[in-house]
């Protein structure tokens, strides 16, 4: 058997050929590769999404290795779309990998959802504000999307949940962000991935450096569960069809 298909094998006798070539044809963008965003891209290239675009203006730091694919004593100060593309080519060498290493701004999501005809985007953006203009400007451009809200402060993997963003609850990221859509005169249409379970207390810290900011405490399996089911939603759209 040939060295460059047969580790497909087994998706092929799940899924059917057929099926296993349109996913090779599919192209998605995952913003963010962190706790979610980098699982969910092993998870798409592993089931044989050929085409992959992967954002993250980010580099491995110590506090990353509770949760994060790349993050390893030998990776950190590295960039994390450097580590995520190597690995990526190292289990699928013929995929088709994008990488931009940057944060982006409103005016950039603009740019990259245009620049390319994306079958599906993963949003695992962390930061409220480029999270909300993603999503607006996904749903301007009638691009499919799945959302992940928060996994910090969550322990229990089987209350993970898919739903419009209009029937979440018990999120605070999600919470903020329906505030924030509905401004935009917005209350539903938009896929995402929670938890309803209950915060875990203590685990916000408040810390201050120039700026406030918090701290959520995780665990290491939540963020990859996650990013399972954002890629599960991805894989089965196109298994559907």
């Amino acid at each position: 058997m040939n060295n460059n298909t047969d580790w497909k094998i087994r998706t092929s006798l799940l899924l059917g050929e057929e099926k296993l070539k349109k996913l090779n044809d599919v192209n998605v963008l995952i913003v963010g590769l962190g706790g979610v965003g980098a699982y969910t891209a092993e998870y798409l290239c592993r089931a044989g999404i050929g085409n992959l675009t992967i954002i993250d203006g980010d580099k491995v730091n110590p506090s990353n290795r509770n949760r994060q694919l790349p993050a390893l004593v030998s990776t950190t100060g590295k960039r994390k779309t450097e580590i995520v593309a190597a690995r990526l080519y190292d289990i699928n060498p013929c995929a088709n990998i994008t990488t931009i290493d940057e944060f982006i701004n409103d005016e950039r999501i603009s740019e990259i959802l245009k620049s390319q005809p994306f079958d599906y985007v993963v949003d695992a953006i962390d930061t409220l504000s480029p999270k909300l203009h993603l999503i607006l400007n996904c749903l301007e451009l009638n691009l499919n999307l799945i959302s992940s809200m928060g996994a910090g402060g969550k322990l229990d993997p089987a209350q993970t949940k898919v739903a419009d963003i209009s029937k979440s609850f018990n999120c605070g990221l999600a919470r903020a962000l329906r505030k924030r859509l509905h401004r935009k005169g917005i209350y539903k249409g938009v896929k995402v991935v929670f938890s309803p379970e209950e915060r875990k207390a203590p685990t916000i810290q408040h810390k201050y450096a120039d700026v406030a900011y918090t701290v959520i405490g995780t665990v290491s399996y939540m963020p990859s569960v996650f990013g399972c089911y954002c890629a599960a939603e991805v894989i089965n759209h196109f298994y559907r069809l």
